[in-house]
């Protein structure tokens, strides 16, 4: 008798769990399905808004619509501005016995070149099947029927990121059909600028910092992890970018007039580049990787998630990873430098017998939060010197040419800096618990992304924990042409918001 009540107070306990939440699992799915097409086709409108964030008028089109969405939703809403540039912020009503959440929300996206589309315009939403190797569009009304999850939507943002701005939307007004109401406050701050790096949203946000007060920030951006599995992502890695350019002779010079006399800036610069990483892929810079280390834990943390060396080796279609970590994750979590480009001279039809006069590279770097991007600059630019070179700004001067052997320029631009969030705190634990509520375990948690998002910012001047919902499918060709989002993602992305916003946060 006494083990039958430990059981029933064991089964009382598990369910009670989530007692408070307003839907539970199989209501999610019930209802998340039933509202997929309406919510498809108000999607479709809001992908015809071109949305470049450098042109105004789309701007204020996006803006318009957003701004309808939301107090049709019930938020107040108010325009906020920095350097003339437009930010929308949104509350809704509050309640002082509820944890109020900020969600992110990014609306703009990259430029488009429509010849390079397989529709008849980026801005033309196509809903497409696939057919052996090639996606076949298909008429609207095939969502009259039953809607195939791997259908896709090819529009510019379908993923990035309008896809997971709508699948907020739509957990919304589920919501409100069925009676109930969000678990947490919100409040939102949509940005029209983040594929330019968000400008001026640190002001505004630096400016408004009462109203933007949370207990947590919900980012509605990124793609998933290759295993396209349900996703929550804890921080972004930061960028900086460099370029240097090695001088040779002050003008281009024939090679086999001044072949084995002048020197060429190519082997200078080659030299320069073959010194900064071993046959491993580690940089060998003194210092790069300093203040980096893991515990037992987030190295747990990180072989959870379900990745295959060899399969993503193949997959990208090279024999061998580089060892900077143990897996891919574990390499996310250092930060790397990257050739993006190189020139000199001419290649191809336009190739020419010529000693080029320079020769220049382009580097990237992703920071992680214990590698400040300005420390990683001084490190590069310490390295540089440290080969003999001699720095200058712009050209050289005649005087620095008859002076120094070896001649080259520096110049950086530090981006969008690191963050990262803790994987066990209150608002992690609401996160984790609202995918557990409807997903089980077929879900993964990762500790940071590889790219870059524009929020350090503005959320360090918050001084609260920021999340990202990966919704959109790793093949989604995020910022090149046929950019698209699977239609199984973008539901089980509606599922996701209605489990967060029905699950309690204590």
């Amino acid at each position: 008798m006494k083990s039958i009540n430990y059981y029933f107070i064991l089964l009382f306990f598990l369910s009670s769990k989530f007692s408070f939440a307003q839907l539970n699992r199989e209501e999610i799915i019930l209802e998340s399905k039933k509202e997929l097409r309406n919510s498809l086709l108000t999607f479709r409108d809001y992908l015809s808004i071109p949305n470049n964030g450098k042109v105004p008028a789309d701007i204020q089109a996006n803006l318009e619509w957003c701004k309808d969405a939301l107090e049709s939703r019930g938020f107040k809403t108010k325009e906020l501005k920095s350097a003339s540039v437009p930010h929308l912020y949104a509350e809704g009503k509050s309640d002082p016995k509820k944890k109020t959440i900020l969600v992110y929300m990014q609306i703009d996206g990259q430029p488009v070149d429509p010849s390079a589309w397989d529709q008849e315009s980026p801005y033309i939403p196509a809903l497409k099947m696939k057919e052996g190797e090639s996606w076949e569009e298909l008429n609207w009304n095939f969502l009259d029927g039953p809607i195939d999850s791997d259908w896709k939507i090819f529009a510019r943002s379908a993923s990035d990121s309008k896809g997971p701005t709508m699948t907020f939307l739509s957990a919304l007004d589920i919501l409100e059909k069925t009676g109930n109401k969000p678990s947490v406050n919100l409040k939102f701050i949509l940005d029209f600028q983040e594929e330019i790096s968000s400008p001026e949203l640190a002001e505004v946000v630096a400016q408004n910092k009462k109203l933007f007060e949370a207990d947590g920030i919900l980012i509605m951006d990124g793609t998933r992890h290759i295993s396209n599995l349900p996703n929550l992502t804890f921080g972004a890695r930061g960028i900086a970018t460099a370029t240097i350019k090695v001088f040779g002779a002050s003008n281009d010079l024939h090679s086999g007039q001044y072949g084995n006399f002048a020197p060429n800036p190519v082997f200078s610069l080659s030299k320069l580049l073959a010194g900064i990483k071993d046959d491993d892929g580690k940089v060998l810079i003194p210092d790069f990787y300093a203040g980096i280390q893991f515990t037992e834990e987030e190295i747990n943390s990180m072989n959870k998630v379900p990745e295959n060396k060899e399969e993503i080796e193949n997959d990208l279609g090279f024999a061998e990873a580089e060892k900077v970590g143990n897996t891919l994750q574990e390499a996310l979590q250092f930060p790397s430098l990257n050739i993006r480009g190189i020139k000199a001279g001419w290649v191809g039809e336009e190739v020419r017998t010529l000693i080029p006069s320079e020769a220049i590279v382009e580097i990237d770097m992703r920071l992680v939060k214990e590698t400040p991007a300005q420390r990683q600059m001084d490190l590069l630019k310490q390295f540089v010197v440290d080969q003999g070179f001699h720095l200058v700004e712009g050209e050289p001067t005649d005087e620095e040419r008859k002076t120094y052997p070896k001649l080259a320029s520096f110049e950086y631009r530090l981006g969008s800096d690191p963050f990262r969030a803790e994987m066990d705190s209150p608002f992690a634990n609401w996160l984790k618990n609202g995918m557990t509520y409807v997903f089980g375990s077929d879900y993964i948690n990762t500790r940071t992304t590889g790219g870059s998002q524009p929020m350090a910012p503005f959320i360090n001047i918050l001084e609260v924990p920021a999340v990202s919902v990966r919704i959109p499918n790793p093949d989604n060709s995020i910022h090149a042409p046929n950019e698209n989002i699977r239609i199984g993602n973008y539901l089980e992305g509606i599922q996701t918001c209605l489990a967060l916003l029905s699950v309690p946060f204590n």
